[in-house]
């Protein structure tokens, strides 16, 4: 054989990688231990690299763990409100008590998620309004309940309405007052899930209590650990000319946009009737921003997050019903993720609470994959219902131009 034979000879053939690949495993697999080394490489790709990308996400987004510490605080904050809500001595004389577990819980996540302070003092200070806020947004809602049943199946969700103009007029008072603009409509929101009365707004003011040490004792252990990032939604409107600020202010008109948007989709629903309309006037309130095109901005990130995280939830419903507490572990670890994500990726944090959403409500029972699916094309209902209303309700940016 010549020199030109030896050389093709030691060239390699389609198909022999593979066949060498496959053939290595085999082979790895009879000699003594290789059936544990094929494990262990399986249960690296599926197991440890995935770790290692997920860790690697936390380091570029998070770099200084500052949004990791808080997102654990949200977790904990909600499980305290959430145990202490449980217990039988504060529960035996509440109307209404399997509610409150979970009324005070939620106050209690949504203040911590709200606050936005670097001292244990002013923090506490803040999360003590924004727990009151909350409560007082759902005794609101529960004061007015019987007086609005009669109007029809979307009556009481008018209150809602109320609670949309605060997200967006109480920005006028800084990152504090859009904080409680915020918690009032989550209160009315919750206590419209919960169908609260009059009979349980001494409930609520119990889970305010309770909320309100749910929240501080996380924030008082995290110390200087944890650096707030200001949430974008939530940041002071730019400055406009002094003519035009006179005239119409800008919060007010955010205001207006969001409870108008609010209203359209109350309509809707004693029109039409709508699965979860408290979904879509939500995803109307919070896309709400300081220009047209901003809230064009929100409402796409918001829309992307659901369709994302919406079916991953619903992946996941087997999981509910025979582990819960993994169901558990993975909405705790979603809320982390949500935490991080929100100063600066909207989408992502969508996404995030659309998942931790579908696997909580799996976990109490709710299986309907059409109901669960609801959360997706409302999402969009409301999104879009923000959008023109951001559009055509005294539109921030052509206000701004003809004031120039």
């Amino acid at each position: 054989m010549d020199d030109r034979e030896q050389v093709d000879a030691m060239q390699p053939r389609p198909g022999d990688g593979a066949q060498a690949t496959q053939t290595t495993q085999t082979n790895a697999a009879r000699m003594p231990g290789g059936a544990a080394a094929v494990i262990q490489a399986w249960t690296q790709r599926l197991f440890a690299q995935p770790s290692q990308a997920l860790g690697a996400w936390f380091d570029r987004v998070d770099p200084g763990t500052h949004r990791r510490v808080k997102g654990l605080r949200l977790v904990t904050a909600y499980g305290i409100a959430a145990a202490l809500g449980a217990l039988h001595d504060v529960t035996r004389d509440v109307h209404q008590s399997a509610t409150l577990s979970t009324l005070a819980a939620s106050i209690a996540l949504w203040a911590s998620v709200f606050e936005a302070k670097t001292t244990r003092a002013e923090s506490s200070r803040d999360l003590a309004l924004l727990c009151i806020a909350g409560g007082l947004g759902a005794a609101v809602y529960a004061a007015l309940f019987p007086f609005l049943t009669g109007i029809g199946r979307a009556g009481p969700e008018i209150v809602l309405v109320s609670g949309a103009f605060c997200v967006g007029y109480l920005k006028r008072f800084g990152v504090l007052g859009a904080g409680i603009g915020a918690q009032i409509y989550i209160g009315q929101l919750y206590a419209s899930a919960m169908t609260l009365g009059p009979p349980d707004v001494p409930a609520i003011g119990v889970a305010v209590l309770i909320a309100t040490l749910g929240s501080i004792v996380p924030r008082l252990l995290s110390g200087p650990a944890e650096h707030p990032a200001l949430l974008a939604a939530f940041t002071a409107v730019p400055p406009v000319p002094p003519g035009f600020a006179r005239r119409w202010p800008p919060e007010f008109v955010m205001g207006l946009q969001a409870a108008t948007g609010a209203l359209i989709i109350v309509a809707l629903n004693q029109m039409i009737g709508l699965e979860e309309s408290e979904w879509a006037i939500t995803g109307c309130t919070f896309v709400v921003a300081a220009s047209a095109t901003a809230t064009v901005q929100r409402t796409r990130q918001r829309i992307v997050g659901t369709i994302v995280g919406v079916p991953l939830g619903i992946v996941c419903l087997p999981l509910a019903e025979h582990a819960p507490l993994v169901v558990w572990a993975f909405a705790a670890l979603a809320m982390i993720v949500y935490a991080m994500s929100l100063p600066e990726r909207y989408d992502v944090a969508c996404g995030a609470f659309a998942f931790i959403l579908m696997i909580t409500l799996a976990a109490d029972g709710i299986h309907s994959v059409p109901y669960l699916f609801a959360r997706l094309w409302e999402t969009v209902i409301g999104g879009v219902i923000g959008v023109l209303a951001a559009l055509l309700i005294f539109p921030l940016r052509a206000n701004r131009a003809e004031a120039k």
